[in-house]
């Protein structure tokens, strides 16, 4: 095993021809996909890791400065692919791990034959002509809640970030895999993500994407889909799910996986 796949946990199933990345995103791990992994094993070779900084990986590896950026988890995603002699991929990829693909992407177009982006945002923060559904003030104060007692933080995000029922398992597993991460690695990937604009890479982008949105999400207003798809460089499609919540694979996934499946399979038509 390579130092990249030891160090992120690699775990490789299935044997199809075709490899498919599966990439999970802030506060959660590769466990976020164990809904839809048992429906692509028979098909596909399947490729999970956890990026750096998750609770599962040793923090110890965890470098501030390399990931004050998210071209540092690109140059990962890079470098499992190498390791793995991957020469193309699907790769899907949740929340801020959608736009480190656009960056791999960028970086390295021969390794992605297609992106999925469930929940994705190129751009947190509301500028006057683009609506990305936080203020600076929402920003610091997030910040802020989490620094002064990071439990009670998770405790009160996760139910905001699923949506739905309080009670779920599928806010009990956020929570926990939120509660896993050490604090002031969560409180430095969460300031990357939200203070992050990868708005003008998106032009660069040649990868046809797949955009899959919840119709309601804490995190991502539904028009960042439609800004996605109209300044993406490449072909996109847009599907809006009626879903709610940022973790639509893990609180619905009886609406979520049949969708994604149909985006794995099926490129975008001419």
């Amino acid at each position: 095993m390579g130092i990249a796949e030891e160090a992120h946990n690699v775990r490789v199933l299935g044997s199809g021809q075709q490899t498919i990345v599966l990439a999970h995103g802030f506060g959660t791990d590769q466990s976020v996909w164990k809904h839809l992994v048992p429906h692509l094993v028979d098909e596909y070779r399947v490729v999970l890791y956890d990026n750096m900084g998750a609770g599962t990986t040793n923090p110890d590896y965890f470098d501030f400065e390399r990931y004050s950026t998210l071209e540092g988890y690109a140059h990962d995603v890079i470098a499992i692919l190498e390791e793995l002699q991957v020469q193309s991929c699907i790769y899907v990829g949740h929340s801020v791990s959608a736009m480190i693909g656009v960056i791999a992407s960028i970086t390295r177009p021969d390794l992605f034959s297609k992106l999925v982006a469930i929940s994705a945002s190129p751009r947190y923060l509301n500028d006057p002509d683009y609506f990305g559904g936080f203020e600076q003030d929402d920003l610091l104060q997030l910040f802020e809640a989490m620094r002064s007692n990071y439990k009670a933080w998770c405790s009160g995000f996760a139910p905001l970030a699923v949506g739905g029922d309080m009670e779920s398992v599928a806010v009990q597993e956020f929570s926990r895999t939120l509660f896993n991460m050490r604090p002031d690695i969560a409180l430095s990937v969460a300031q990357t993500i939200f203070y992050s604009d990868m708005r003008p890479l998106l032009p660069h982008v040649k990868v046809p994407c797949h955009i899959i949105q919840s119709m309601k999400d804490l995190a991502v207003p539904v028009v960042v889909s439609e800004y996605l798809h109209q300044n993406l460089g490449g072909e996109s499609i847009v599907e809006v799910m009626s879903t709610d919540g940022h973790l639509p694979q893990l609180s619905s996934p009886d609406v979520v996986v049949p969708v994604l499946l149909r985006h794995i399979r099926y490129n975008i038509a001419a």
